[in-house]
Formats: C-alpha cells, sequence, structure tokens
C-alpha cells in the first residue's frame, strides 16, 4: 500500500470539472513532482487531495484510509500537510508564532520539533521574533514550510513553493525539500521550475487539461524528448 494514492478524481468549482480523472501515487520515501501547463489542474489537484475542493468523482486514500471528501482540519491529523501557493503566513505575527499556529493540535511538547525547524531553516532561527510580513519572499516560504512541519506529517504538500522566489532563494528551498525528505517525510509538489525539479525528484507527473500526460521517474521524464518539446521549453 503506497502512502497516498488517488484515483480517478474528477472535481473542480462549482459545476465545472477541472479535473478528469486524475491518478496520483506517492511512496513513503519519495519527492513527487506535478509539472504542467498553466491551467493543466495541477493546484486543482492539490487542494483536492487536502479536501479544499470537492471531487465529484474518484477515491484519495492515505495510508490505505479514504480521505476522499474530508474536511482538511481532520486531514490534517492524519498526517497531511499542506502549504498554499499563496496567502501561506500570518503577516502580522512574528516567526515564532507563525510556527507555533501550525502546532495547534498538538497537546504534547513541541518544543523539539521548533527546534527541528529552526536546524531545517537556520535563517529563521535569529529572525524568530520578527514579524513574518518583514521577511524576504524567500523567508516567507521557509516559515510557511516549517509550521506545516509542526504536526509532523508524514506526506507535505506544497503548491509552487519556489513561485516568486529569486534563483538563490529557489535553489534554498529545493535544497530545504530534499533535507526533509530525508528526515523522513514524503513530498508531493508543484512547481513551475519543472526542470530543476524533476532533477532531484523520484517520481514525476505531466498534467495537460486536467488529466495525466505522462508519469515516470524524474529522470526519465527530464530524458523524454516529448515531454521536453511539449512542456519543458525543448
Amino acid at each position: 500500500m503506497s502512502l497516498l494514492e488517488a484515483h480517478g478524481l474528477c472535481g473542480g468549482y462549482g459545476e465545472v470539472d477541472i479535473l478528469h480523472g486524475i491518478e496520483l501515487v506517492v511512496e513513503a520515501d519519495e519527492i513527487a513532482v506535478i509539472v504542467g501547463p498553466n491551467g493543466a489542474g495541477k493546484s486543482t489537484a492539490m487542494k483536492a487531495l487536502f479536501g479544499l475542493i470537492h471531487v465529484r468523482q474518484g477515491t484519495i486514500l492515505l495510508d490505505g484510509a479514504d480521505i476522499t471528501n474530508r474536511r482538511p482540519d481532520r486531514i490534517v491529523g492524519l498526517g497531511l500537510g499542506y502549504v498554499p501557493q499563496e496567502h501561506n503566513v500570518f503577516p502580522s505575527l512574528t516567526v515564532r508564532e507563525n510556527l507555533d499556529m501550525g502546532a495547534y493540535l498538538r497537546r504534547d511538547d513541541f518544543a523539539p520539533q521548533l527546534e527541528r525547524i529552526f536546524e531545517i531553516f537556520p535563517p529563521l532561527a535569529d529572525k524568530r521574533g520578527r514579524p513574518a510580513g518583514q521577511l524576504s519572499g524567500g523567508e516567507r516560504q521557509m516559515v510557511a514550510i516549517g509550521r506545516a512541519l509542526m504536526l509532523e506529517p508524514r506526506l507535505l504538500l506544497l503548491d509552487e513553493p519556489t513561485a516568486g522566489l529569486s534563483p538563490r532563494y529557489t535553489d534554498l528551498i529545493f535544497e530545504r525539500i530534499v533535507a526533509i525528505n530525508a528526515l523522513g517525510v514524503a513530498v508531493l509538489m508543484v512547481e513551475q521550475n519543472a526542470r530543476a525539479a524533476l532533477g532531484f525528484a523520484h517520481r514525476g507527473y505531466v498534467l495537460a487539461m486536467g488529466r495525466n500526460r505522462f508519469t515516470d521517474t524524474g529522470a526519465n521524464l527530464l530524458a523524454n524528448r516529448d515531454v521536453a518539446e511539449m512542456f519543458l521549453g525543448g
């Protein structure tokens, strides 16, 4: 049994389906990347997995448990974390307060996990008392990912984690994602920097018009001429 399985997902917004039979699988030790053109349904698929849009047809399994259309607060408690692309920090709260908010379901001592976040993202340690709204875009993304990690998820969903970031911060976020995975957290991410992300992904999905177009290892997708010409700029 895979950690995450999504079979035949159809759904979208209102009466309009954006997803048309999406299939996704993520193993417990993997980094999986979803790429594709604008409007392909990438972010919609992530929202469907996290219960943010209604799945009209299909099944989502997390470690064998059916989480299809469950409320996000219930899904979080089962070990699935989610970081949206936008509005993913509380700008008026400090870095430490943002991270504390991520531990809202915990009733134990989460201080060790807090320190682990500062080890994963050293730039945040010295800025723990600074409002998140005063941080750079890259640092805010670290806060958002760190907050999702406070509940120690088994699988982390990241929607465009490097959108709008400088090359320096893009490389740093990618490096930290690999490090998080090495700590035992599976990752499923939507990413616009497709070539770079597929370069370290164990598994890749290419979506187009709400459907699976290609599924393979990251390395094989990079080597696929059709994928390169249609989705990676040649």
